[in-house]
């Protein structure tokens, strides 16, 4: 289950996401992202509260990062994630 609530602050489109990013909660995050882009400007995704993450879901954030999405995260998994994301995007 996953839990993908969006706001729109002056900076930013904003997903904070809640739950496990696996499945088919993964082309949702995604079919909402891409939404977001069509509207256009910065895009960020907060990990804070994620407890799990698939390949499907490590993929998609990738995808989101190699396009400027913004990754937020806390705890030692998700900025483990991050970090390896931002890594590879960089390679």
């Amino acid at each position: 289950m996953l839990k993908i609530t969006k706001w729109n602050d002056a900076a930013a489109t904003i997903f904070d996401l809640e739950g496990s990013l696996a499945g088919p909660w993964v082309d949702e995050l995604e079919h909402c992202w891409r939404r977001a882009i069509a509207d256009g400007g910065p895009i960020r995704v907060v990990l804070t509260t994620v407890t799990f993450i698939d390949a499907a879901g490590k993929k998609l954030l990738t995808d989101m990062h190699r396009h400027g999405t913004e990754l937020v995260a806390h705890g030692c998994m998700t900025k483990a994630i991050v970090e390896e994301i931002k890594v590879h995007s960089m390679a």
